[in-house]
């Protein structure tokens, strides 16, 4: 783009409503963050997960296709990752129900930029860079979860690297709501089913007509040479999008937590990961105190190792399997506990600590 088209497109942004720091609404949308792990392998059964890159879900139904999810280096200039999807189990019979989604979500709170619902609705800028094995055809669709409403647009991938930009156009129709649940979604529609593809795409915003969804798309399961790279995801207020704004690693991580966030990794013995103590001689309680605000009810993800975790008193070790649960939750703190395999004396007080490479804690609190 020259620099008169980009100055035009600035101008014409900020008359919209855009521009300006923070404008990009996606979170890790050049896929630096990848707190669970950078590959993932045999994805893809009847399932929505996080896996590898955060922010970043999959969403599959009805298909026997399989793939690997990568936190990849390939990447377009100034740009370190991408995330790679590999295609390896094929599918080349699709039933209409099928579908293969790569999704982010985003909160209603952070969203309201946009005006949508208003007679004063901001248009919706979207671009990202991509790549694959061979050409191909797919769908980028946005969601309005709160109403119902979407509006999708097709790109083509081809084997060099291409920054995709899509003008999506401003809703008047539903606002979204103004809290923390979810109320729209940016996926791209990578297979479907004639249920989704048998209609004639939607490319202005309206009503949800299924059949209109992800029209004119080619299949990702199709053969077990298929890739596809995504990276630079950005959606912005403006007529036409704009150079991908680039912030530290630190930032896009402090924003990740909110939704993910790792207590105790793999791979570290003898953790130190807070300070508990006995309720009673049978009950340990552990105090987690979050980096980052969060929803009042986490989940909590753990491995269940013999003699994986333990609290060091001034005059004993006593060690456990696993946590029996959550409790006392605020978007702050809550207390983790255990009432199985321990016997101390109530009051005491001790160091948590683990005491194997595989013991795993987080919370995770994704929409």
């Amino acid at each position: 783009m020259s620099k008169a088209a980009e100055l035009a497109n600035l101008i014409g942004n900020i008359n919209a409503g855009g521009g300006g720091a923070n404008k990009n609404v996606i979170i890790n949308g050049n896929m630096s963050c990848s707190q669970r792990g950078t590959t993932s392998t045999g994805l893809g059964a009847n399932a929505t997960s996080y896996n590898t890159v955060d922010r970043f879900q999959f969403t599959t139904s009805g298909t026997d296709g399989r793939f690997t999810m990568t936190q990849d280096s390939s990447a377009p200039s100034g740009f370190a990752n991408s995330l790679k999807l590999d295609c390896t189990t094929a599918d080349t019979s699709i039933a209409a129900g099928e579908i293969f989604l790569l999704s982010t979500l985003l909160e209603g709170q952070d969203v309201q930029r946009f005006a949508k619902g208003t007679s004063d609705a901001k248009p919706f800028a979207l671009s990202f860079y991509v790549k694959g094995n061979a050409s191909a055809t797919y769908v980028a669709e946005l969601y309005d979860n709160d109403n119902n409403r979407q509006v999708s647009k097709t790109f083509n991938v081809t084997t060099d690297w291409t920054r995709v930009e899509l003008s999506m156009g401003a809703d008047t129709t539903g606002a979204f709501d103004d809290d923390n649940a979810v109320s729209l979604t940016f996926q791209i529609w990578l297979h479907g089913g004639s249920t989704f593809t048998g209609g004639t795409l939607n490319t202005t915003w309206g009503s949800v007509t299924q059949a209109n969804r992800a029209a004119g798309i080619s299949s990702f399961f199709d053969s077990t040479d298929r890739t596809f790279f995504i990276t630079g995801v950005q959606l912005e207020v403006g007529q036409n999008p704009t150079e991908f704004e680039h912030e530290p690693f630190e930032r896009t991580l402090e924003k990740c937590l909110r939704y993910y966030e790792i207590i105790k990794p793999l791979g570290i013995s003898n953790g130190v990961f807070g300070f508990g103590g006995y309720y009673s001689s049978s009950l340990v309680f552990l105090d987690l105190v979050y980096k980052q605000k969060r929803s009042t009810s986490p989940a909590f993800e753990q491995t269940t190792i013999t003699n994986g975790y333990l609290i060091e008193t001034n005059s004993a070790s006593d060690y456990w399997n696993s946590f029996t649960g959550m409790l006392r939750q605020t978007d702050t703190r809550s207390q983790i506990y255990t009432q199985s395999d321990v016997g101390g004396t109530a009051g005491m007080a001790g160091v948590c600590w683990t005491n194997s490479t595989n013991t795993f804690l987080a919370v995770e609190d994704e929409l």
